[in-house]
């Protein structure tokens, strides 16, 4: 009779110690956060109301659909997919459940606030999309949440501001107060450096003597304004009609187009006088 041949089993061999050694070795694999921080780590969940971003801790971070955008009422599937990275701020280590709370939209605003006091400093251009049209104005994304009145959206007071919602707009920071949250923002200013930047190279190119086509802009008392295309000029009621005439509005009507002469230019007043005889 053959004897059976037992193989015993083989045993790792434990070089960490007891149990408690080895638990704090595994804790030693685990990040470790503080509120305040900025982490990155990449999306493995997104559900209706909250996105789970691994980070390396000891559990999935969570980004609650809050805190994912500085849109309101986004939805989490526009705004990250899985597999996306994505820096977020700690806003607390853990709550009652235990779980990490991430913010997405504050780590974006800590990053822009500094781009933006950097623009700010150098009397810059910020550029953002209108995300949002609400009573006295409009919301822009730059980073950060921006008001832009509507007074300060055009050279003339805008009425309707819906079809600004989606475009991309460039615009001058007014002002700015990180303490109490607050960007204001002026598409006007940046206007109308450049209509004065241009005003100033068609000045210098009018000259006496030339004829220029035109639109009236405006009439008053004493003459009627021509648009030249980026400088109104002044055409004196004397210089209306070659008949004696009352009022502008005996000749012309606003709207109407017309061509005119060059009588002088002021460059240091930026006046033009024309003649439409």
């Amino acid at each position: 009779m053959t004897n059976a041949t037992t193989t015993s089993k083989q045993v790792a061999v434990n070089d960490i110690g007891s149990a408690e050694d080895f638990l704090a070795a595994v804790e030693l694999t685990i990040k470790s956060f503080n509120d305040g921080d900025l982490i990155e780590g990449t999306v493995v969940k997104i559900d209706r109301d909250e996105v789970l971003l691994d980070v390396g801790f000891k559990t999935e971070g969570v980004i609650p659909s809050r805190e994912l955008s500085i849109k309101h009422d986004v939805n989490p599937d526009e705004v990250v997919k899985v597999g996306d990275s994505v820096e977020a701020l700690v806003l607390q280590k853990e709550d009652k459940e235990g779980r990490l709370i991430l913010s997405k939209k504050r780590a974006q605003y800590e990053r822009a606030w500094g781009d933006v006091e950097k623009v700010k400093e150098t009397e810059g251009v910020v550029t953002g999309t209108v995300i949002e049209v609400v009573k006295g104005g409009l919301i822009v994304d730059i980073g950060l949440r921006g008001f832009l009145p509507a007074s300060l959206i055009e050279l003339r007071r805008v009425r309707d501001l819906t079809p600004y919602l989606g475009q991309e707009i460039e615009a001058k920071i007014l002002e700015l107060d990180k303490n109490r949250n607050n960007v204001v923002l002026s598409r006007r200013a940046l206007l109308e450096e450049t209509q004065s930047a241009t005003r100033s190279s068609f000045l210098a190119d009018l000259k006496p003597g030339q004829v220029r086509k035109g639109v009236i802009s405006s009439i008053v008392n004493f003459g009627a304004f021509v648009d030249l295309g980026g400088v109104d000029g002044l055409v004196h009621v004397s210089e209306l009609s070659w008949k004696h005439i009352e009022h502008a509005s005996d000749v012309v009507e606003v709207g109407q187009e017309v061509t005119v002469e060059v009588l002088s230019v002021e460059l240091d007043r930026e006046r033009v006088s024309l003649s439409l005889k």
